[in-house]
């Protein structure tokens, strides 16, 4: 019976944690959620209609803190710069698909967590209809935090789409894969230019051996030659009768023709 009790007492008091964990959801008041959809749609009509893709890249030049002064000095709204920034992007690049702003068709409140408020206005531009989305911080200057373009493309064109960034990627990867491939292949020359560098040198070193063969081989015939030049000298100085100190002998020179077999 105890036992019971005890269980009984666990469950109540798990009940009671789960109760108290539970927080109520955030109402949003009407005059709050007025502001929110005017400034939504004043943003889409009186900034973003008229925004150019040279107005975008200015924001993005100044930078964010400069963003915000301006908005706040020119259209007195607070934004935050770097959220208007990304805003001012998307709408520009949005801008392509869907053209220019023909109608704002609704707009809503479609989130609220008792910091941030979202907001989605529906729009009609001249080629296709898009739903832009803010986010605002709930505070006394309802500061807008960021906003989306999303542009409403009918299920072909998603699929269009679809195959077209599968298509890119894949050929991304088989371009790269045919990269890889030709760098491998080209592997194949490093060992051939190496055969012919060696090859090369191999030549040289040979030249080089035949060279000193040639130098060894000259001494030798330059050794003979002077054997020879002592018997031609000699020789003729027996002949003449005169001492080897009067003459010289430079050098011997063959005679291709035999001068004796012609007497």
């Amino acid at each position: 019976m105890k036992k019971l009790r005890l269980v009984l007492c666990l469950v109540v008091s798990l009940f009671c944690m789960t109760a108290c964990g539970t927080s109520e959801p955030k109402v949003l008041s009407p005059e709050l959620e007025k502001a929110a959809v005017g400034m939504s749609e004043y943003m889409v009509q009186g900034i973003f209609a008229n925004m150019t893709s040279a107005d975008a890249a200015k924001h993005a030049e100044v930078g964010a803190e400069k963003v915000a002064v301006s908005y706040e000095n020119t259209y007195s709204i607070s934004v935050d710069g770097n959220g208007m920034i990304g805003a001012a992007t998307s709408w520009v690049s949005a801008k392509e698909d869907m053209g220019d702003l023909v109608s704002i068709d609704g707009s809503e409140v479609v989130s609220y967590d008792g910091k941030e408020i979202i907001t989605n206005v529906k729009i009609t531009g001249t080629k296709r209809t898009a739903v832009v989305e803010f986010i605002f911080k709930d505070n006394p200057y309802l500061t807008m935090k960021s906003a989306a373009t999303n542009v409403d493309y009918t299920r072909l064109e998603k699929m269009e789409k679809a195959g077209l960034n599968t298509l890119l990627g894949m050929g991304t990867v088989f371009v790269v894969l045919i990269l890889i491939s030709l760098i491998i292949s080209c592997f194949g020359i490093f060992p051939k230019l190496q055969a012919a560098s060696e090859a090369k040198k191999k030549k040289k070193a040979v030249a080089a051996v035949d060279n000193t063969v040639a130098q060894i081989i000259e001494k030798e015939e330059l050794s003979d030659d002077l054997e020879l030049v002592a018997v031609i000298t000699a020789a003729i100085a027996a002949g003449t009768g005169s001492s080897t100190d009067g003459f010289v002998v430079r050098s011997i020179k063959r005679v291709k023709t035999n001068k004796w077999q012609k007497a």
